[in-house]
């Protein structure tokens, strides 16, 4: 547990309680050795640097260390064998590979060790059995502790787990009963700094059997390998003074730490604590080491039960969200509709759906307002798809005012183009927080401003309130979150391929539908010319033989067969339009309006309304043929439903600011356009119900005989070409007061 910035595994020295040699690679020449071979071995370490390892240990030995180099690496140190003869004495002898160097470790091989009736691998074997038969995460742990307490003798042993910012609380405990207990306070991430946590993160196990215990410097060659060394999976490996004043800060002389492993990150540790020195045998140590790896295989089964139920039940919830909002149409009302399970896929109080400026809330959040600049904060820190505090109001100061119902934020972006968001949010949680000791002790802020980190003086419980928090943000409520928009994205990306593929098989079945109506319409024609043509026959040539009731008969049929022609004649008018390419150039409306009114004043004599034209109309990029279409079907209605004495037509158009300021609604339309233009009169107008079915072919409102006749099909073809200028048409109207059709291009 250093304090020490600098990096804690490059050292010149080791502890007393073994002998560690470094040697070329691969040819075995000594290159370093701890000072100590004097005490153990009787020999002086300048008279074997620079010698092959032949002068120190027997050839055969030598050479097994040399065929195993292949299987040798930097992550774990092999044991040669049980024990190896070094002279008149017996090691221990552990070996790994360093850069550019072989590091052997001796230690002097303890009596064996019994602990009651069991041999050390039978007690581990017990453990894991009894260990296995526990499901609860806290009995588990409990367990964990007493049965290292047993195999290891130590007056303390204790699970410590990390938290997401590297600050740890001591889970579990067994202990001396005269020992203050440590369940379940607190310590700061500067107990063990990050390096440290790195070093366990690679599974190692930390053994220091005497924290007073004078260190043994390496005496190096003159030449072959830099110093200091990288003693990273040294088990002899010296210890930081920084580590040392901690501990015994804490009433602690010896220390054996084992590295917790879960899902590839550290977890925690098994720290165990003695308050004299306490040598443990390698046996013993490497029991621990298999048991710490069986504690960090068990425990997502077991640490975890209560997480997995909870993620279970979150999968279980968002399965069935994801399947109700694939199924409709309009995704914010899925989300938002029932409002309780967009908040319970991540166990929030409160949400706001985000879609550009439109915000819909569920549940207890900020005001709209408040949302909308947190949003506009939000952007600027996001550097992913997701962005999360349970500390808001730490962050961003303007949270102070709903922290209350905003301590805690969950932001999902939907998409990158656009700016959909969901954001989540929990209220702030009160809650008392026990450290081992004030935390912020260990800080001192010198007079340049820079911060040194000490150990602290004092581990006696130091109660914290922790404000303008909420309860953190679990990884699988992160997770449900990111698979939520993979899962919008998804349904969005199908909807348009579907979308697409109507629109495509519409498109092909509109062409076919107008060809086989062109072909149909132009193939009616000559047997109807021929009906009518043998009835003109008939009536004339059997004159004198037809009474009065056969040639009003006759009559009858001829007048049927004009009607009919004309219907097909539109029918094939509405079927080309279908297919004719627009011959788009810049047309004066102004011109073309004027042009249909002089032609509709010739064939509507009787009928002379004052026309209207407020301003000059403009120029627009249009087909001006159908165009005149749309104009001369607008006008002509205009002419023949009206029953006024004193008869008008305006023609005009409106900008896009007039758009605005009139607040005229287009029918889904989501901005103004250019222009949009109008045809209004003071005729008879149309009833409401029947504003959408007057654009439906050969739909008349009136009797054949009435406002001059037709076919029903003008205002359709007005319809179609204006459609297939990309424009829309409608209508606004009373009755007895007059009508205004808008179109836009």
């Amino acid at each position: 547990m250093s304090h020490n910035l600098e990096p804690i595994h490059f050292s010149d020295s080791i502890q007393p309680h073994g002998i560690l040699l470094v040697l070329s690679d691969p040819e075995l020449t000594l290159l370093f050795m701890s000072a100590n071979i004097q005490d153990y071995l009787g020999i002086a370490p300048h008279s074997l640097l620079g010698q092959s390892l032949n002068t120190l240990l027997d050839d055969q030995l030598v050479e097994a260390i040399r065929q195993s180099l292949g299987e040798i690496d930097s992550v774990t140190p092999i044991k040669l064998q049980e024990c190896i003869s070094v002279g008149e004495h017996s090691f221990d002898s552990l070996v790994h590979r360093t850069e550019g160097a072989i590091i052997l470790e001796l230690e002097p091989t303890s009596p064996q060790t019994e602990l009651g009736f069991f041999s050390v691998r039978a007690s581990v074997k017990r453990a894991m059995t009894k260990l296995r038969h526990v499901s609860r995460g806290s009995e588990f742990l409990q367990l964990v502790t007493q049965e290292v307490r047993k195999i290891t003798g130590f007056d303390r042993v204790m699970v410590y787990q990390f938290d997401q910012h590297g600050a740890g609380t001591v889970m579990a405990e067994a202990k001396q009963d005269d020992l203050p207990t440590y369940l379940r306070l607190h310590y700061p991430a500067t107990d063990i700094p990050e390096q440290v946590r790195a070093l366990y993160a690679r599974g190692l196990l930390r053994f220091i059997p005497d924290l007073t215990a004078q260190s043994i410097e390496l005496v190096p060659a003159s030449f072959g390998v830099k110093q200091p060394l990288d003693l990273s999976f040294a088990v002899l490996r010296g210890v930081d003074p920084c580590c040392v004043e901690y501990h015994q800060n804490m009433g602690v002389a010896a220390i054996l730490v084992i590295a917790l492993i879960n899902n590839q990150k550290l977890w925690g540790l098994i720290a165990c604590h003695h308050q004299t020195p306490k040598f443990v045998p390698y046996e013993i140590r490497e029991a621990c080491e298999l048991l710490g790896q069986f504690v960090s295989s068990e425990l997502a089964n077991k640490v975890n039960h209560e997480e997995l139920d909870y993620i279970v039940k979150l999968r279980s919830l968002q399965s069935e969200f994801v399947e109700s909002i694939s199924k409709v149409d309009n995704l914010k009302q899925a989300l938002v509709n029932p409002a309780p399970r967009l908040l319970d896929l991540v166990s929030a109080q409160g949400a706001a759906v985000c879609l550009e400026d439109e915000i819909t809330l569920v549940g207890i959040t900020p005001t709209t307002q408040e949302i909308r600049a947190l949003t506009q904060w939000v952007d600027k820190q996001l550097g992913d798809a997701l962005f999360h505090t349970d500390s808001l109001p730490k962050l961003y100061p303007e949270a102070l005012m709903f922290k209350d119902v905003a301590s805690g934020l969950l932001l999902l972006q939907i998409s990158k183009v656009r700016r959909y968001y969901i954001l989540w949010f929990r209220p702030e949680f009160l809650q008392t927080v026990n450290w081992a000791g004030d935390p912020n002790a260990s800080i001192t802020v010198e007079a340049d401003g820079s911060i040194t980190l000490s150990p602290r003086q004092s581990f006696e419980k130091w109660q914290e309130t922790v404000r303008l928090t909420s309860l953190p943000w679990k990884a699988c409520e992160l997770e449900n979150a990111l698979d939520l928009r993979s899962a919008i994205v998804g349904i969005v990306l199908n909807k348009a391929d579907e979308l697409a593929r109507i629109n495509q098989e519409l498109e092909r079945s509109n062409q076919e539908l107008d060809s086989f109506a062109y072909a149909a319409s132009h193939d009616l024609k000559e047997p109807l010319r021929g009906i009518h043509n043998y009835s003109m026959l008939l009536l004339r040539g059997y004159e004198s033989v037809l009474d009065d009731v056969g040639k009003n008969r006759l009559q009858t049929l001829i007048r049927l067969t004009r009607r009919m022609e004309s219907l097909i004649d539109v029918l094939l008018k509405f079927s080309r339009l279908g297919q004719a390419e627009l011959h788009l150039v810049p047309t004066d409306i102004n011109q073309l309006a004027h042009q249909v009114l002089e032609d509709l004043r010739v064939s509507h004599q009787n009928v002379q309304p004052d026309i209207r034209i407020p301003r000059p109309l403009p120029t627009v990029h249009c087909d001006p043929i159908l165009i005149n279409e749309v104009f001369m079907n607008l006008l002509s209605n205009a002419f023949k439903y009206n029953d006024k004495a004193e008869q008008w037509i305006e023609i005009g158009y409106l900008d896009a600011s007039e758009q605005l300021s009139k607040g005229l609604s287009q029918p889904d339309a989501y901005s103004p356009v250019p222009f949009v233009f109008y045809v209004q009169d003071n005729g008879i107008g149309i009833r409401a119900r029947h504003l959408e079915t007057i654009f439906r072919l050969f739909k008349r409102l009136h009797e054949q005989r009435l406002y001059g006749g037709g076919t029903g099909a003008g205002l359709t073809i007005a319809k179609k070409i204006i459609e297939r200028h990309g424009g829309r048409i409608w209508v606004e109207s009373t009755v007895g007061v007059g009508s205004r059709f808008y179109f836009t291009f």
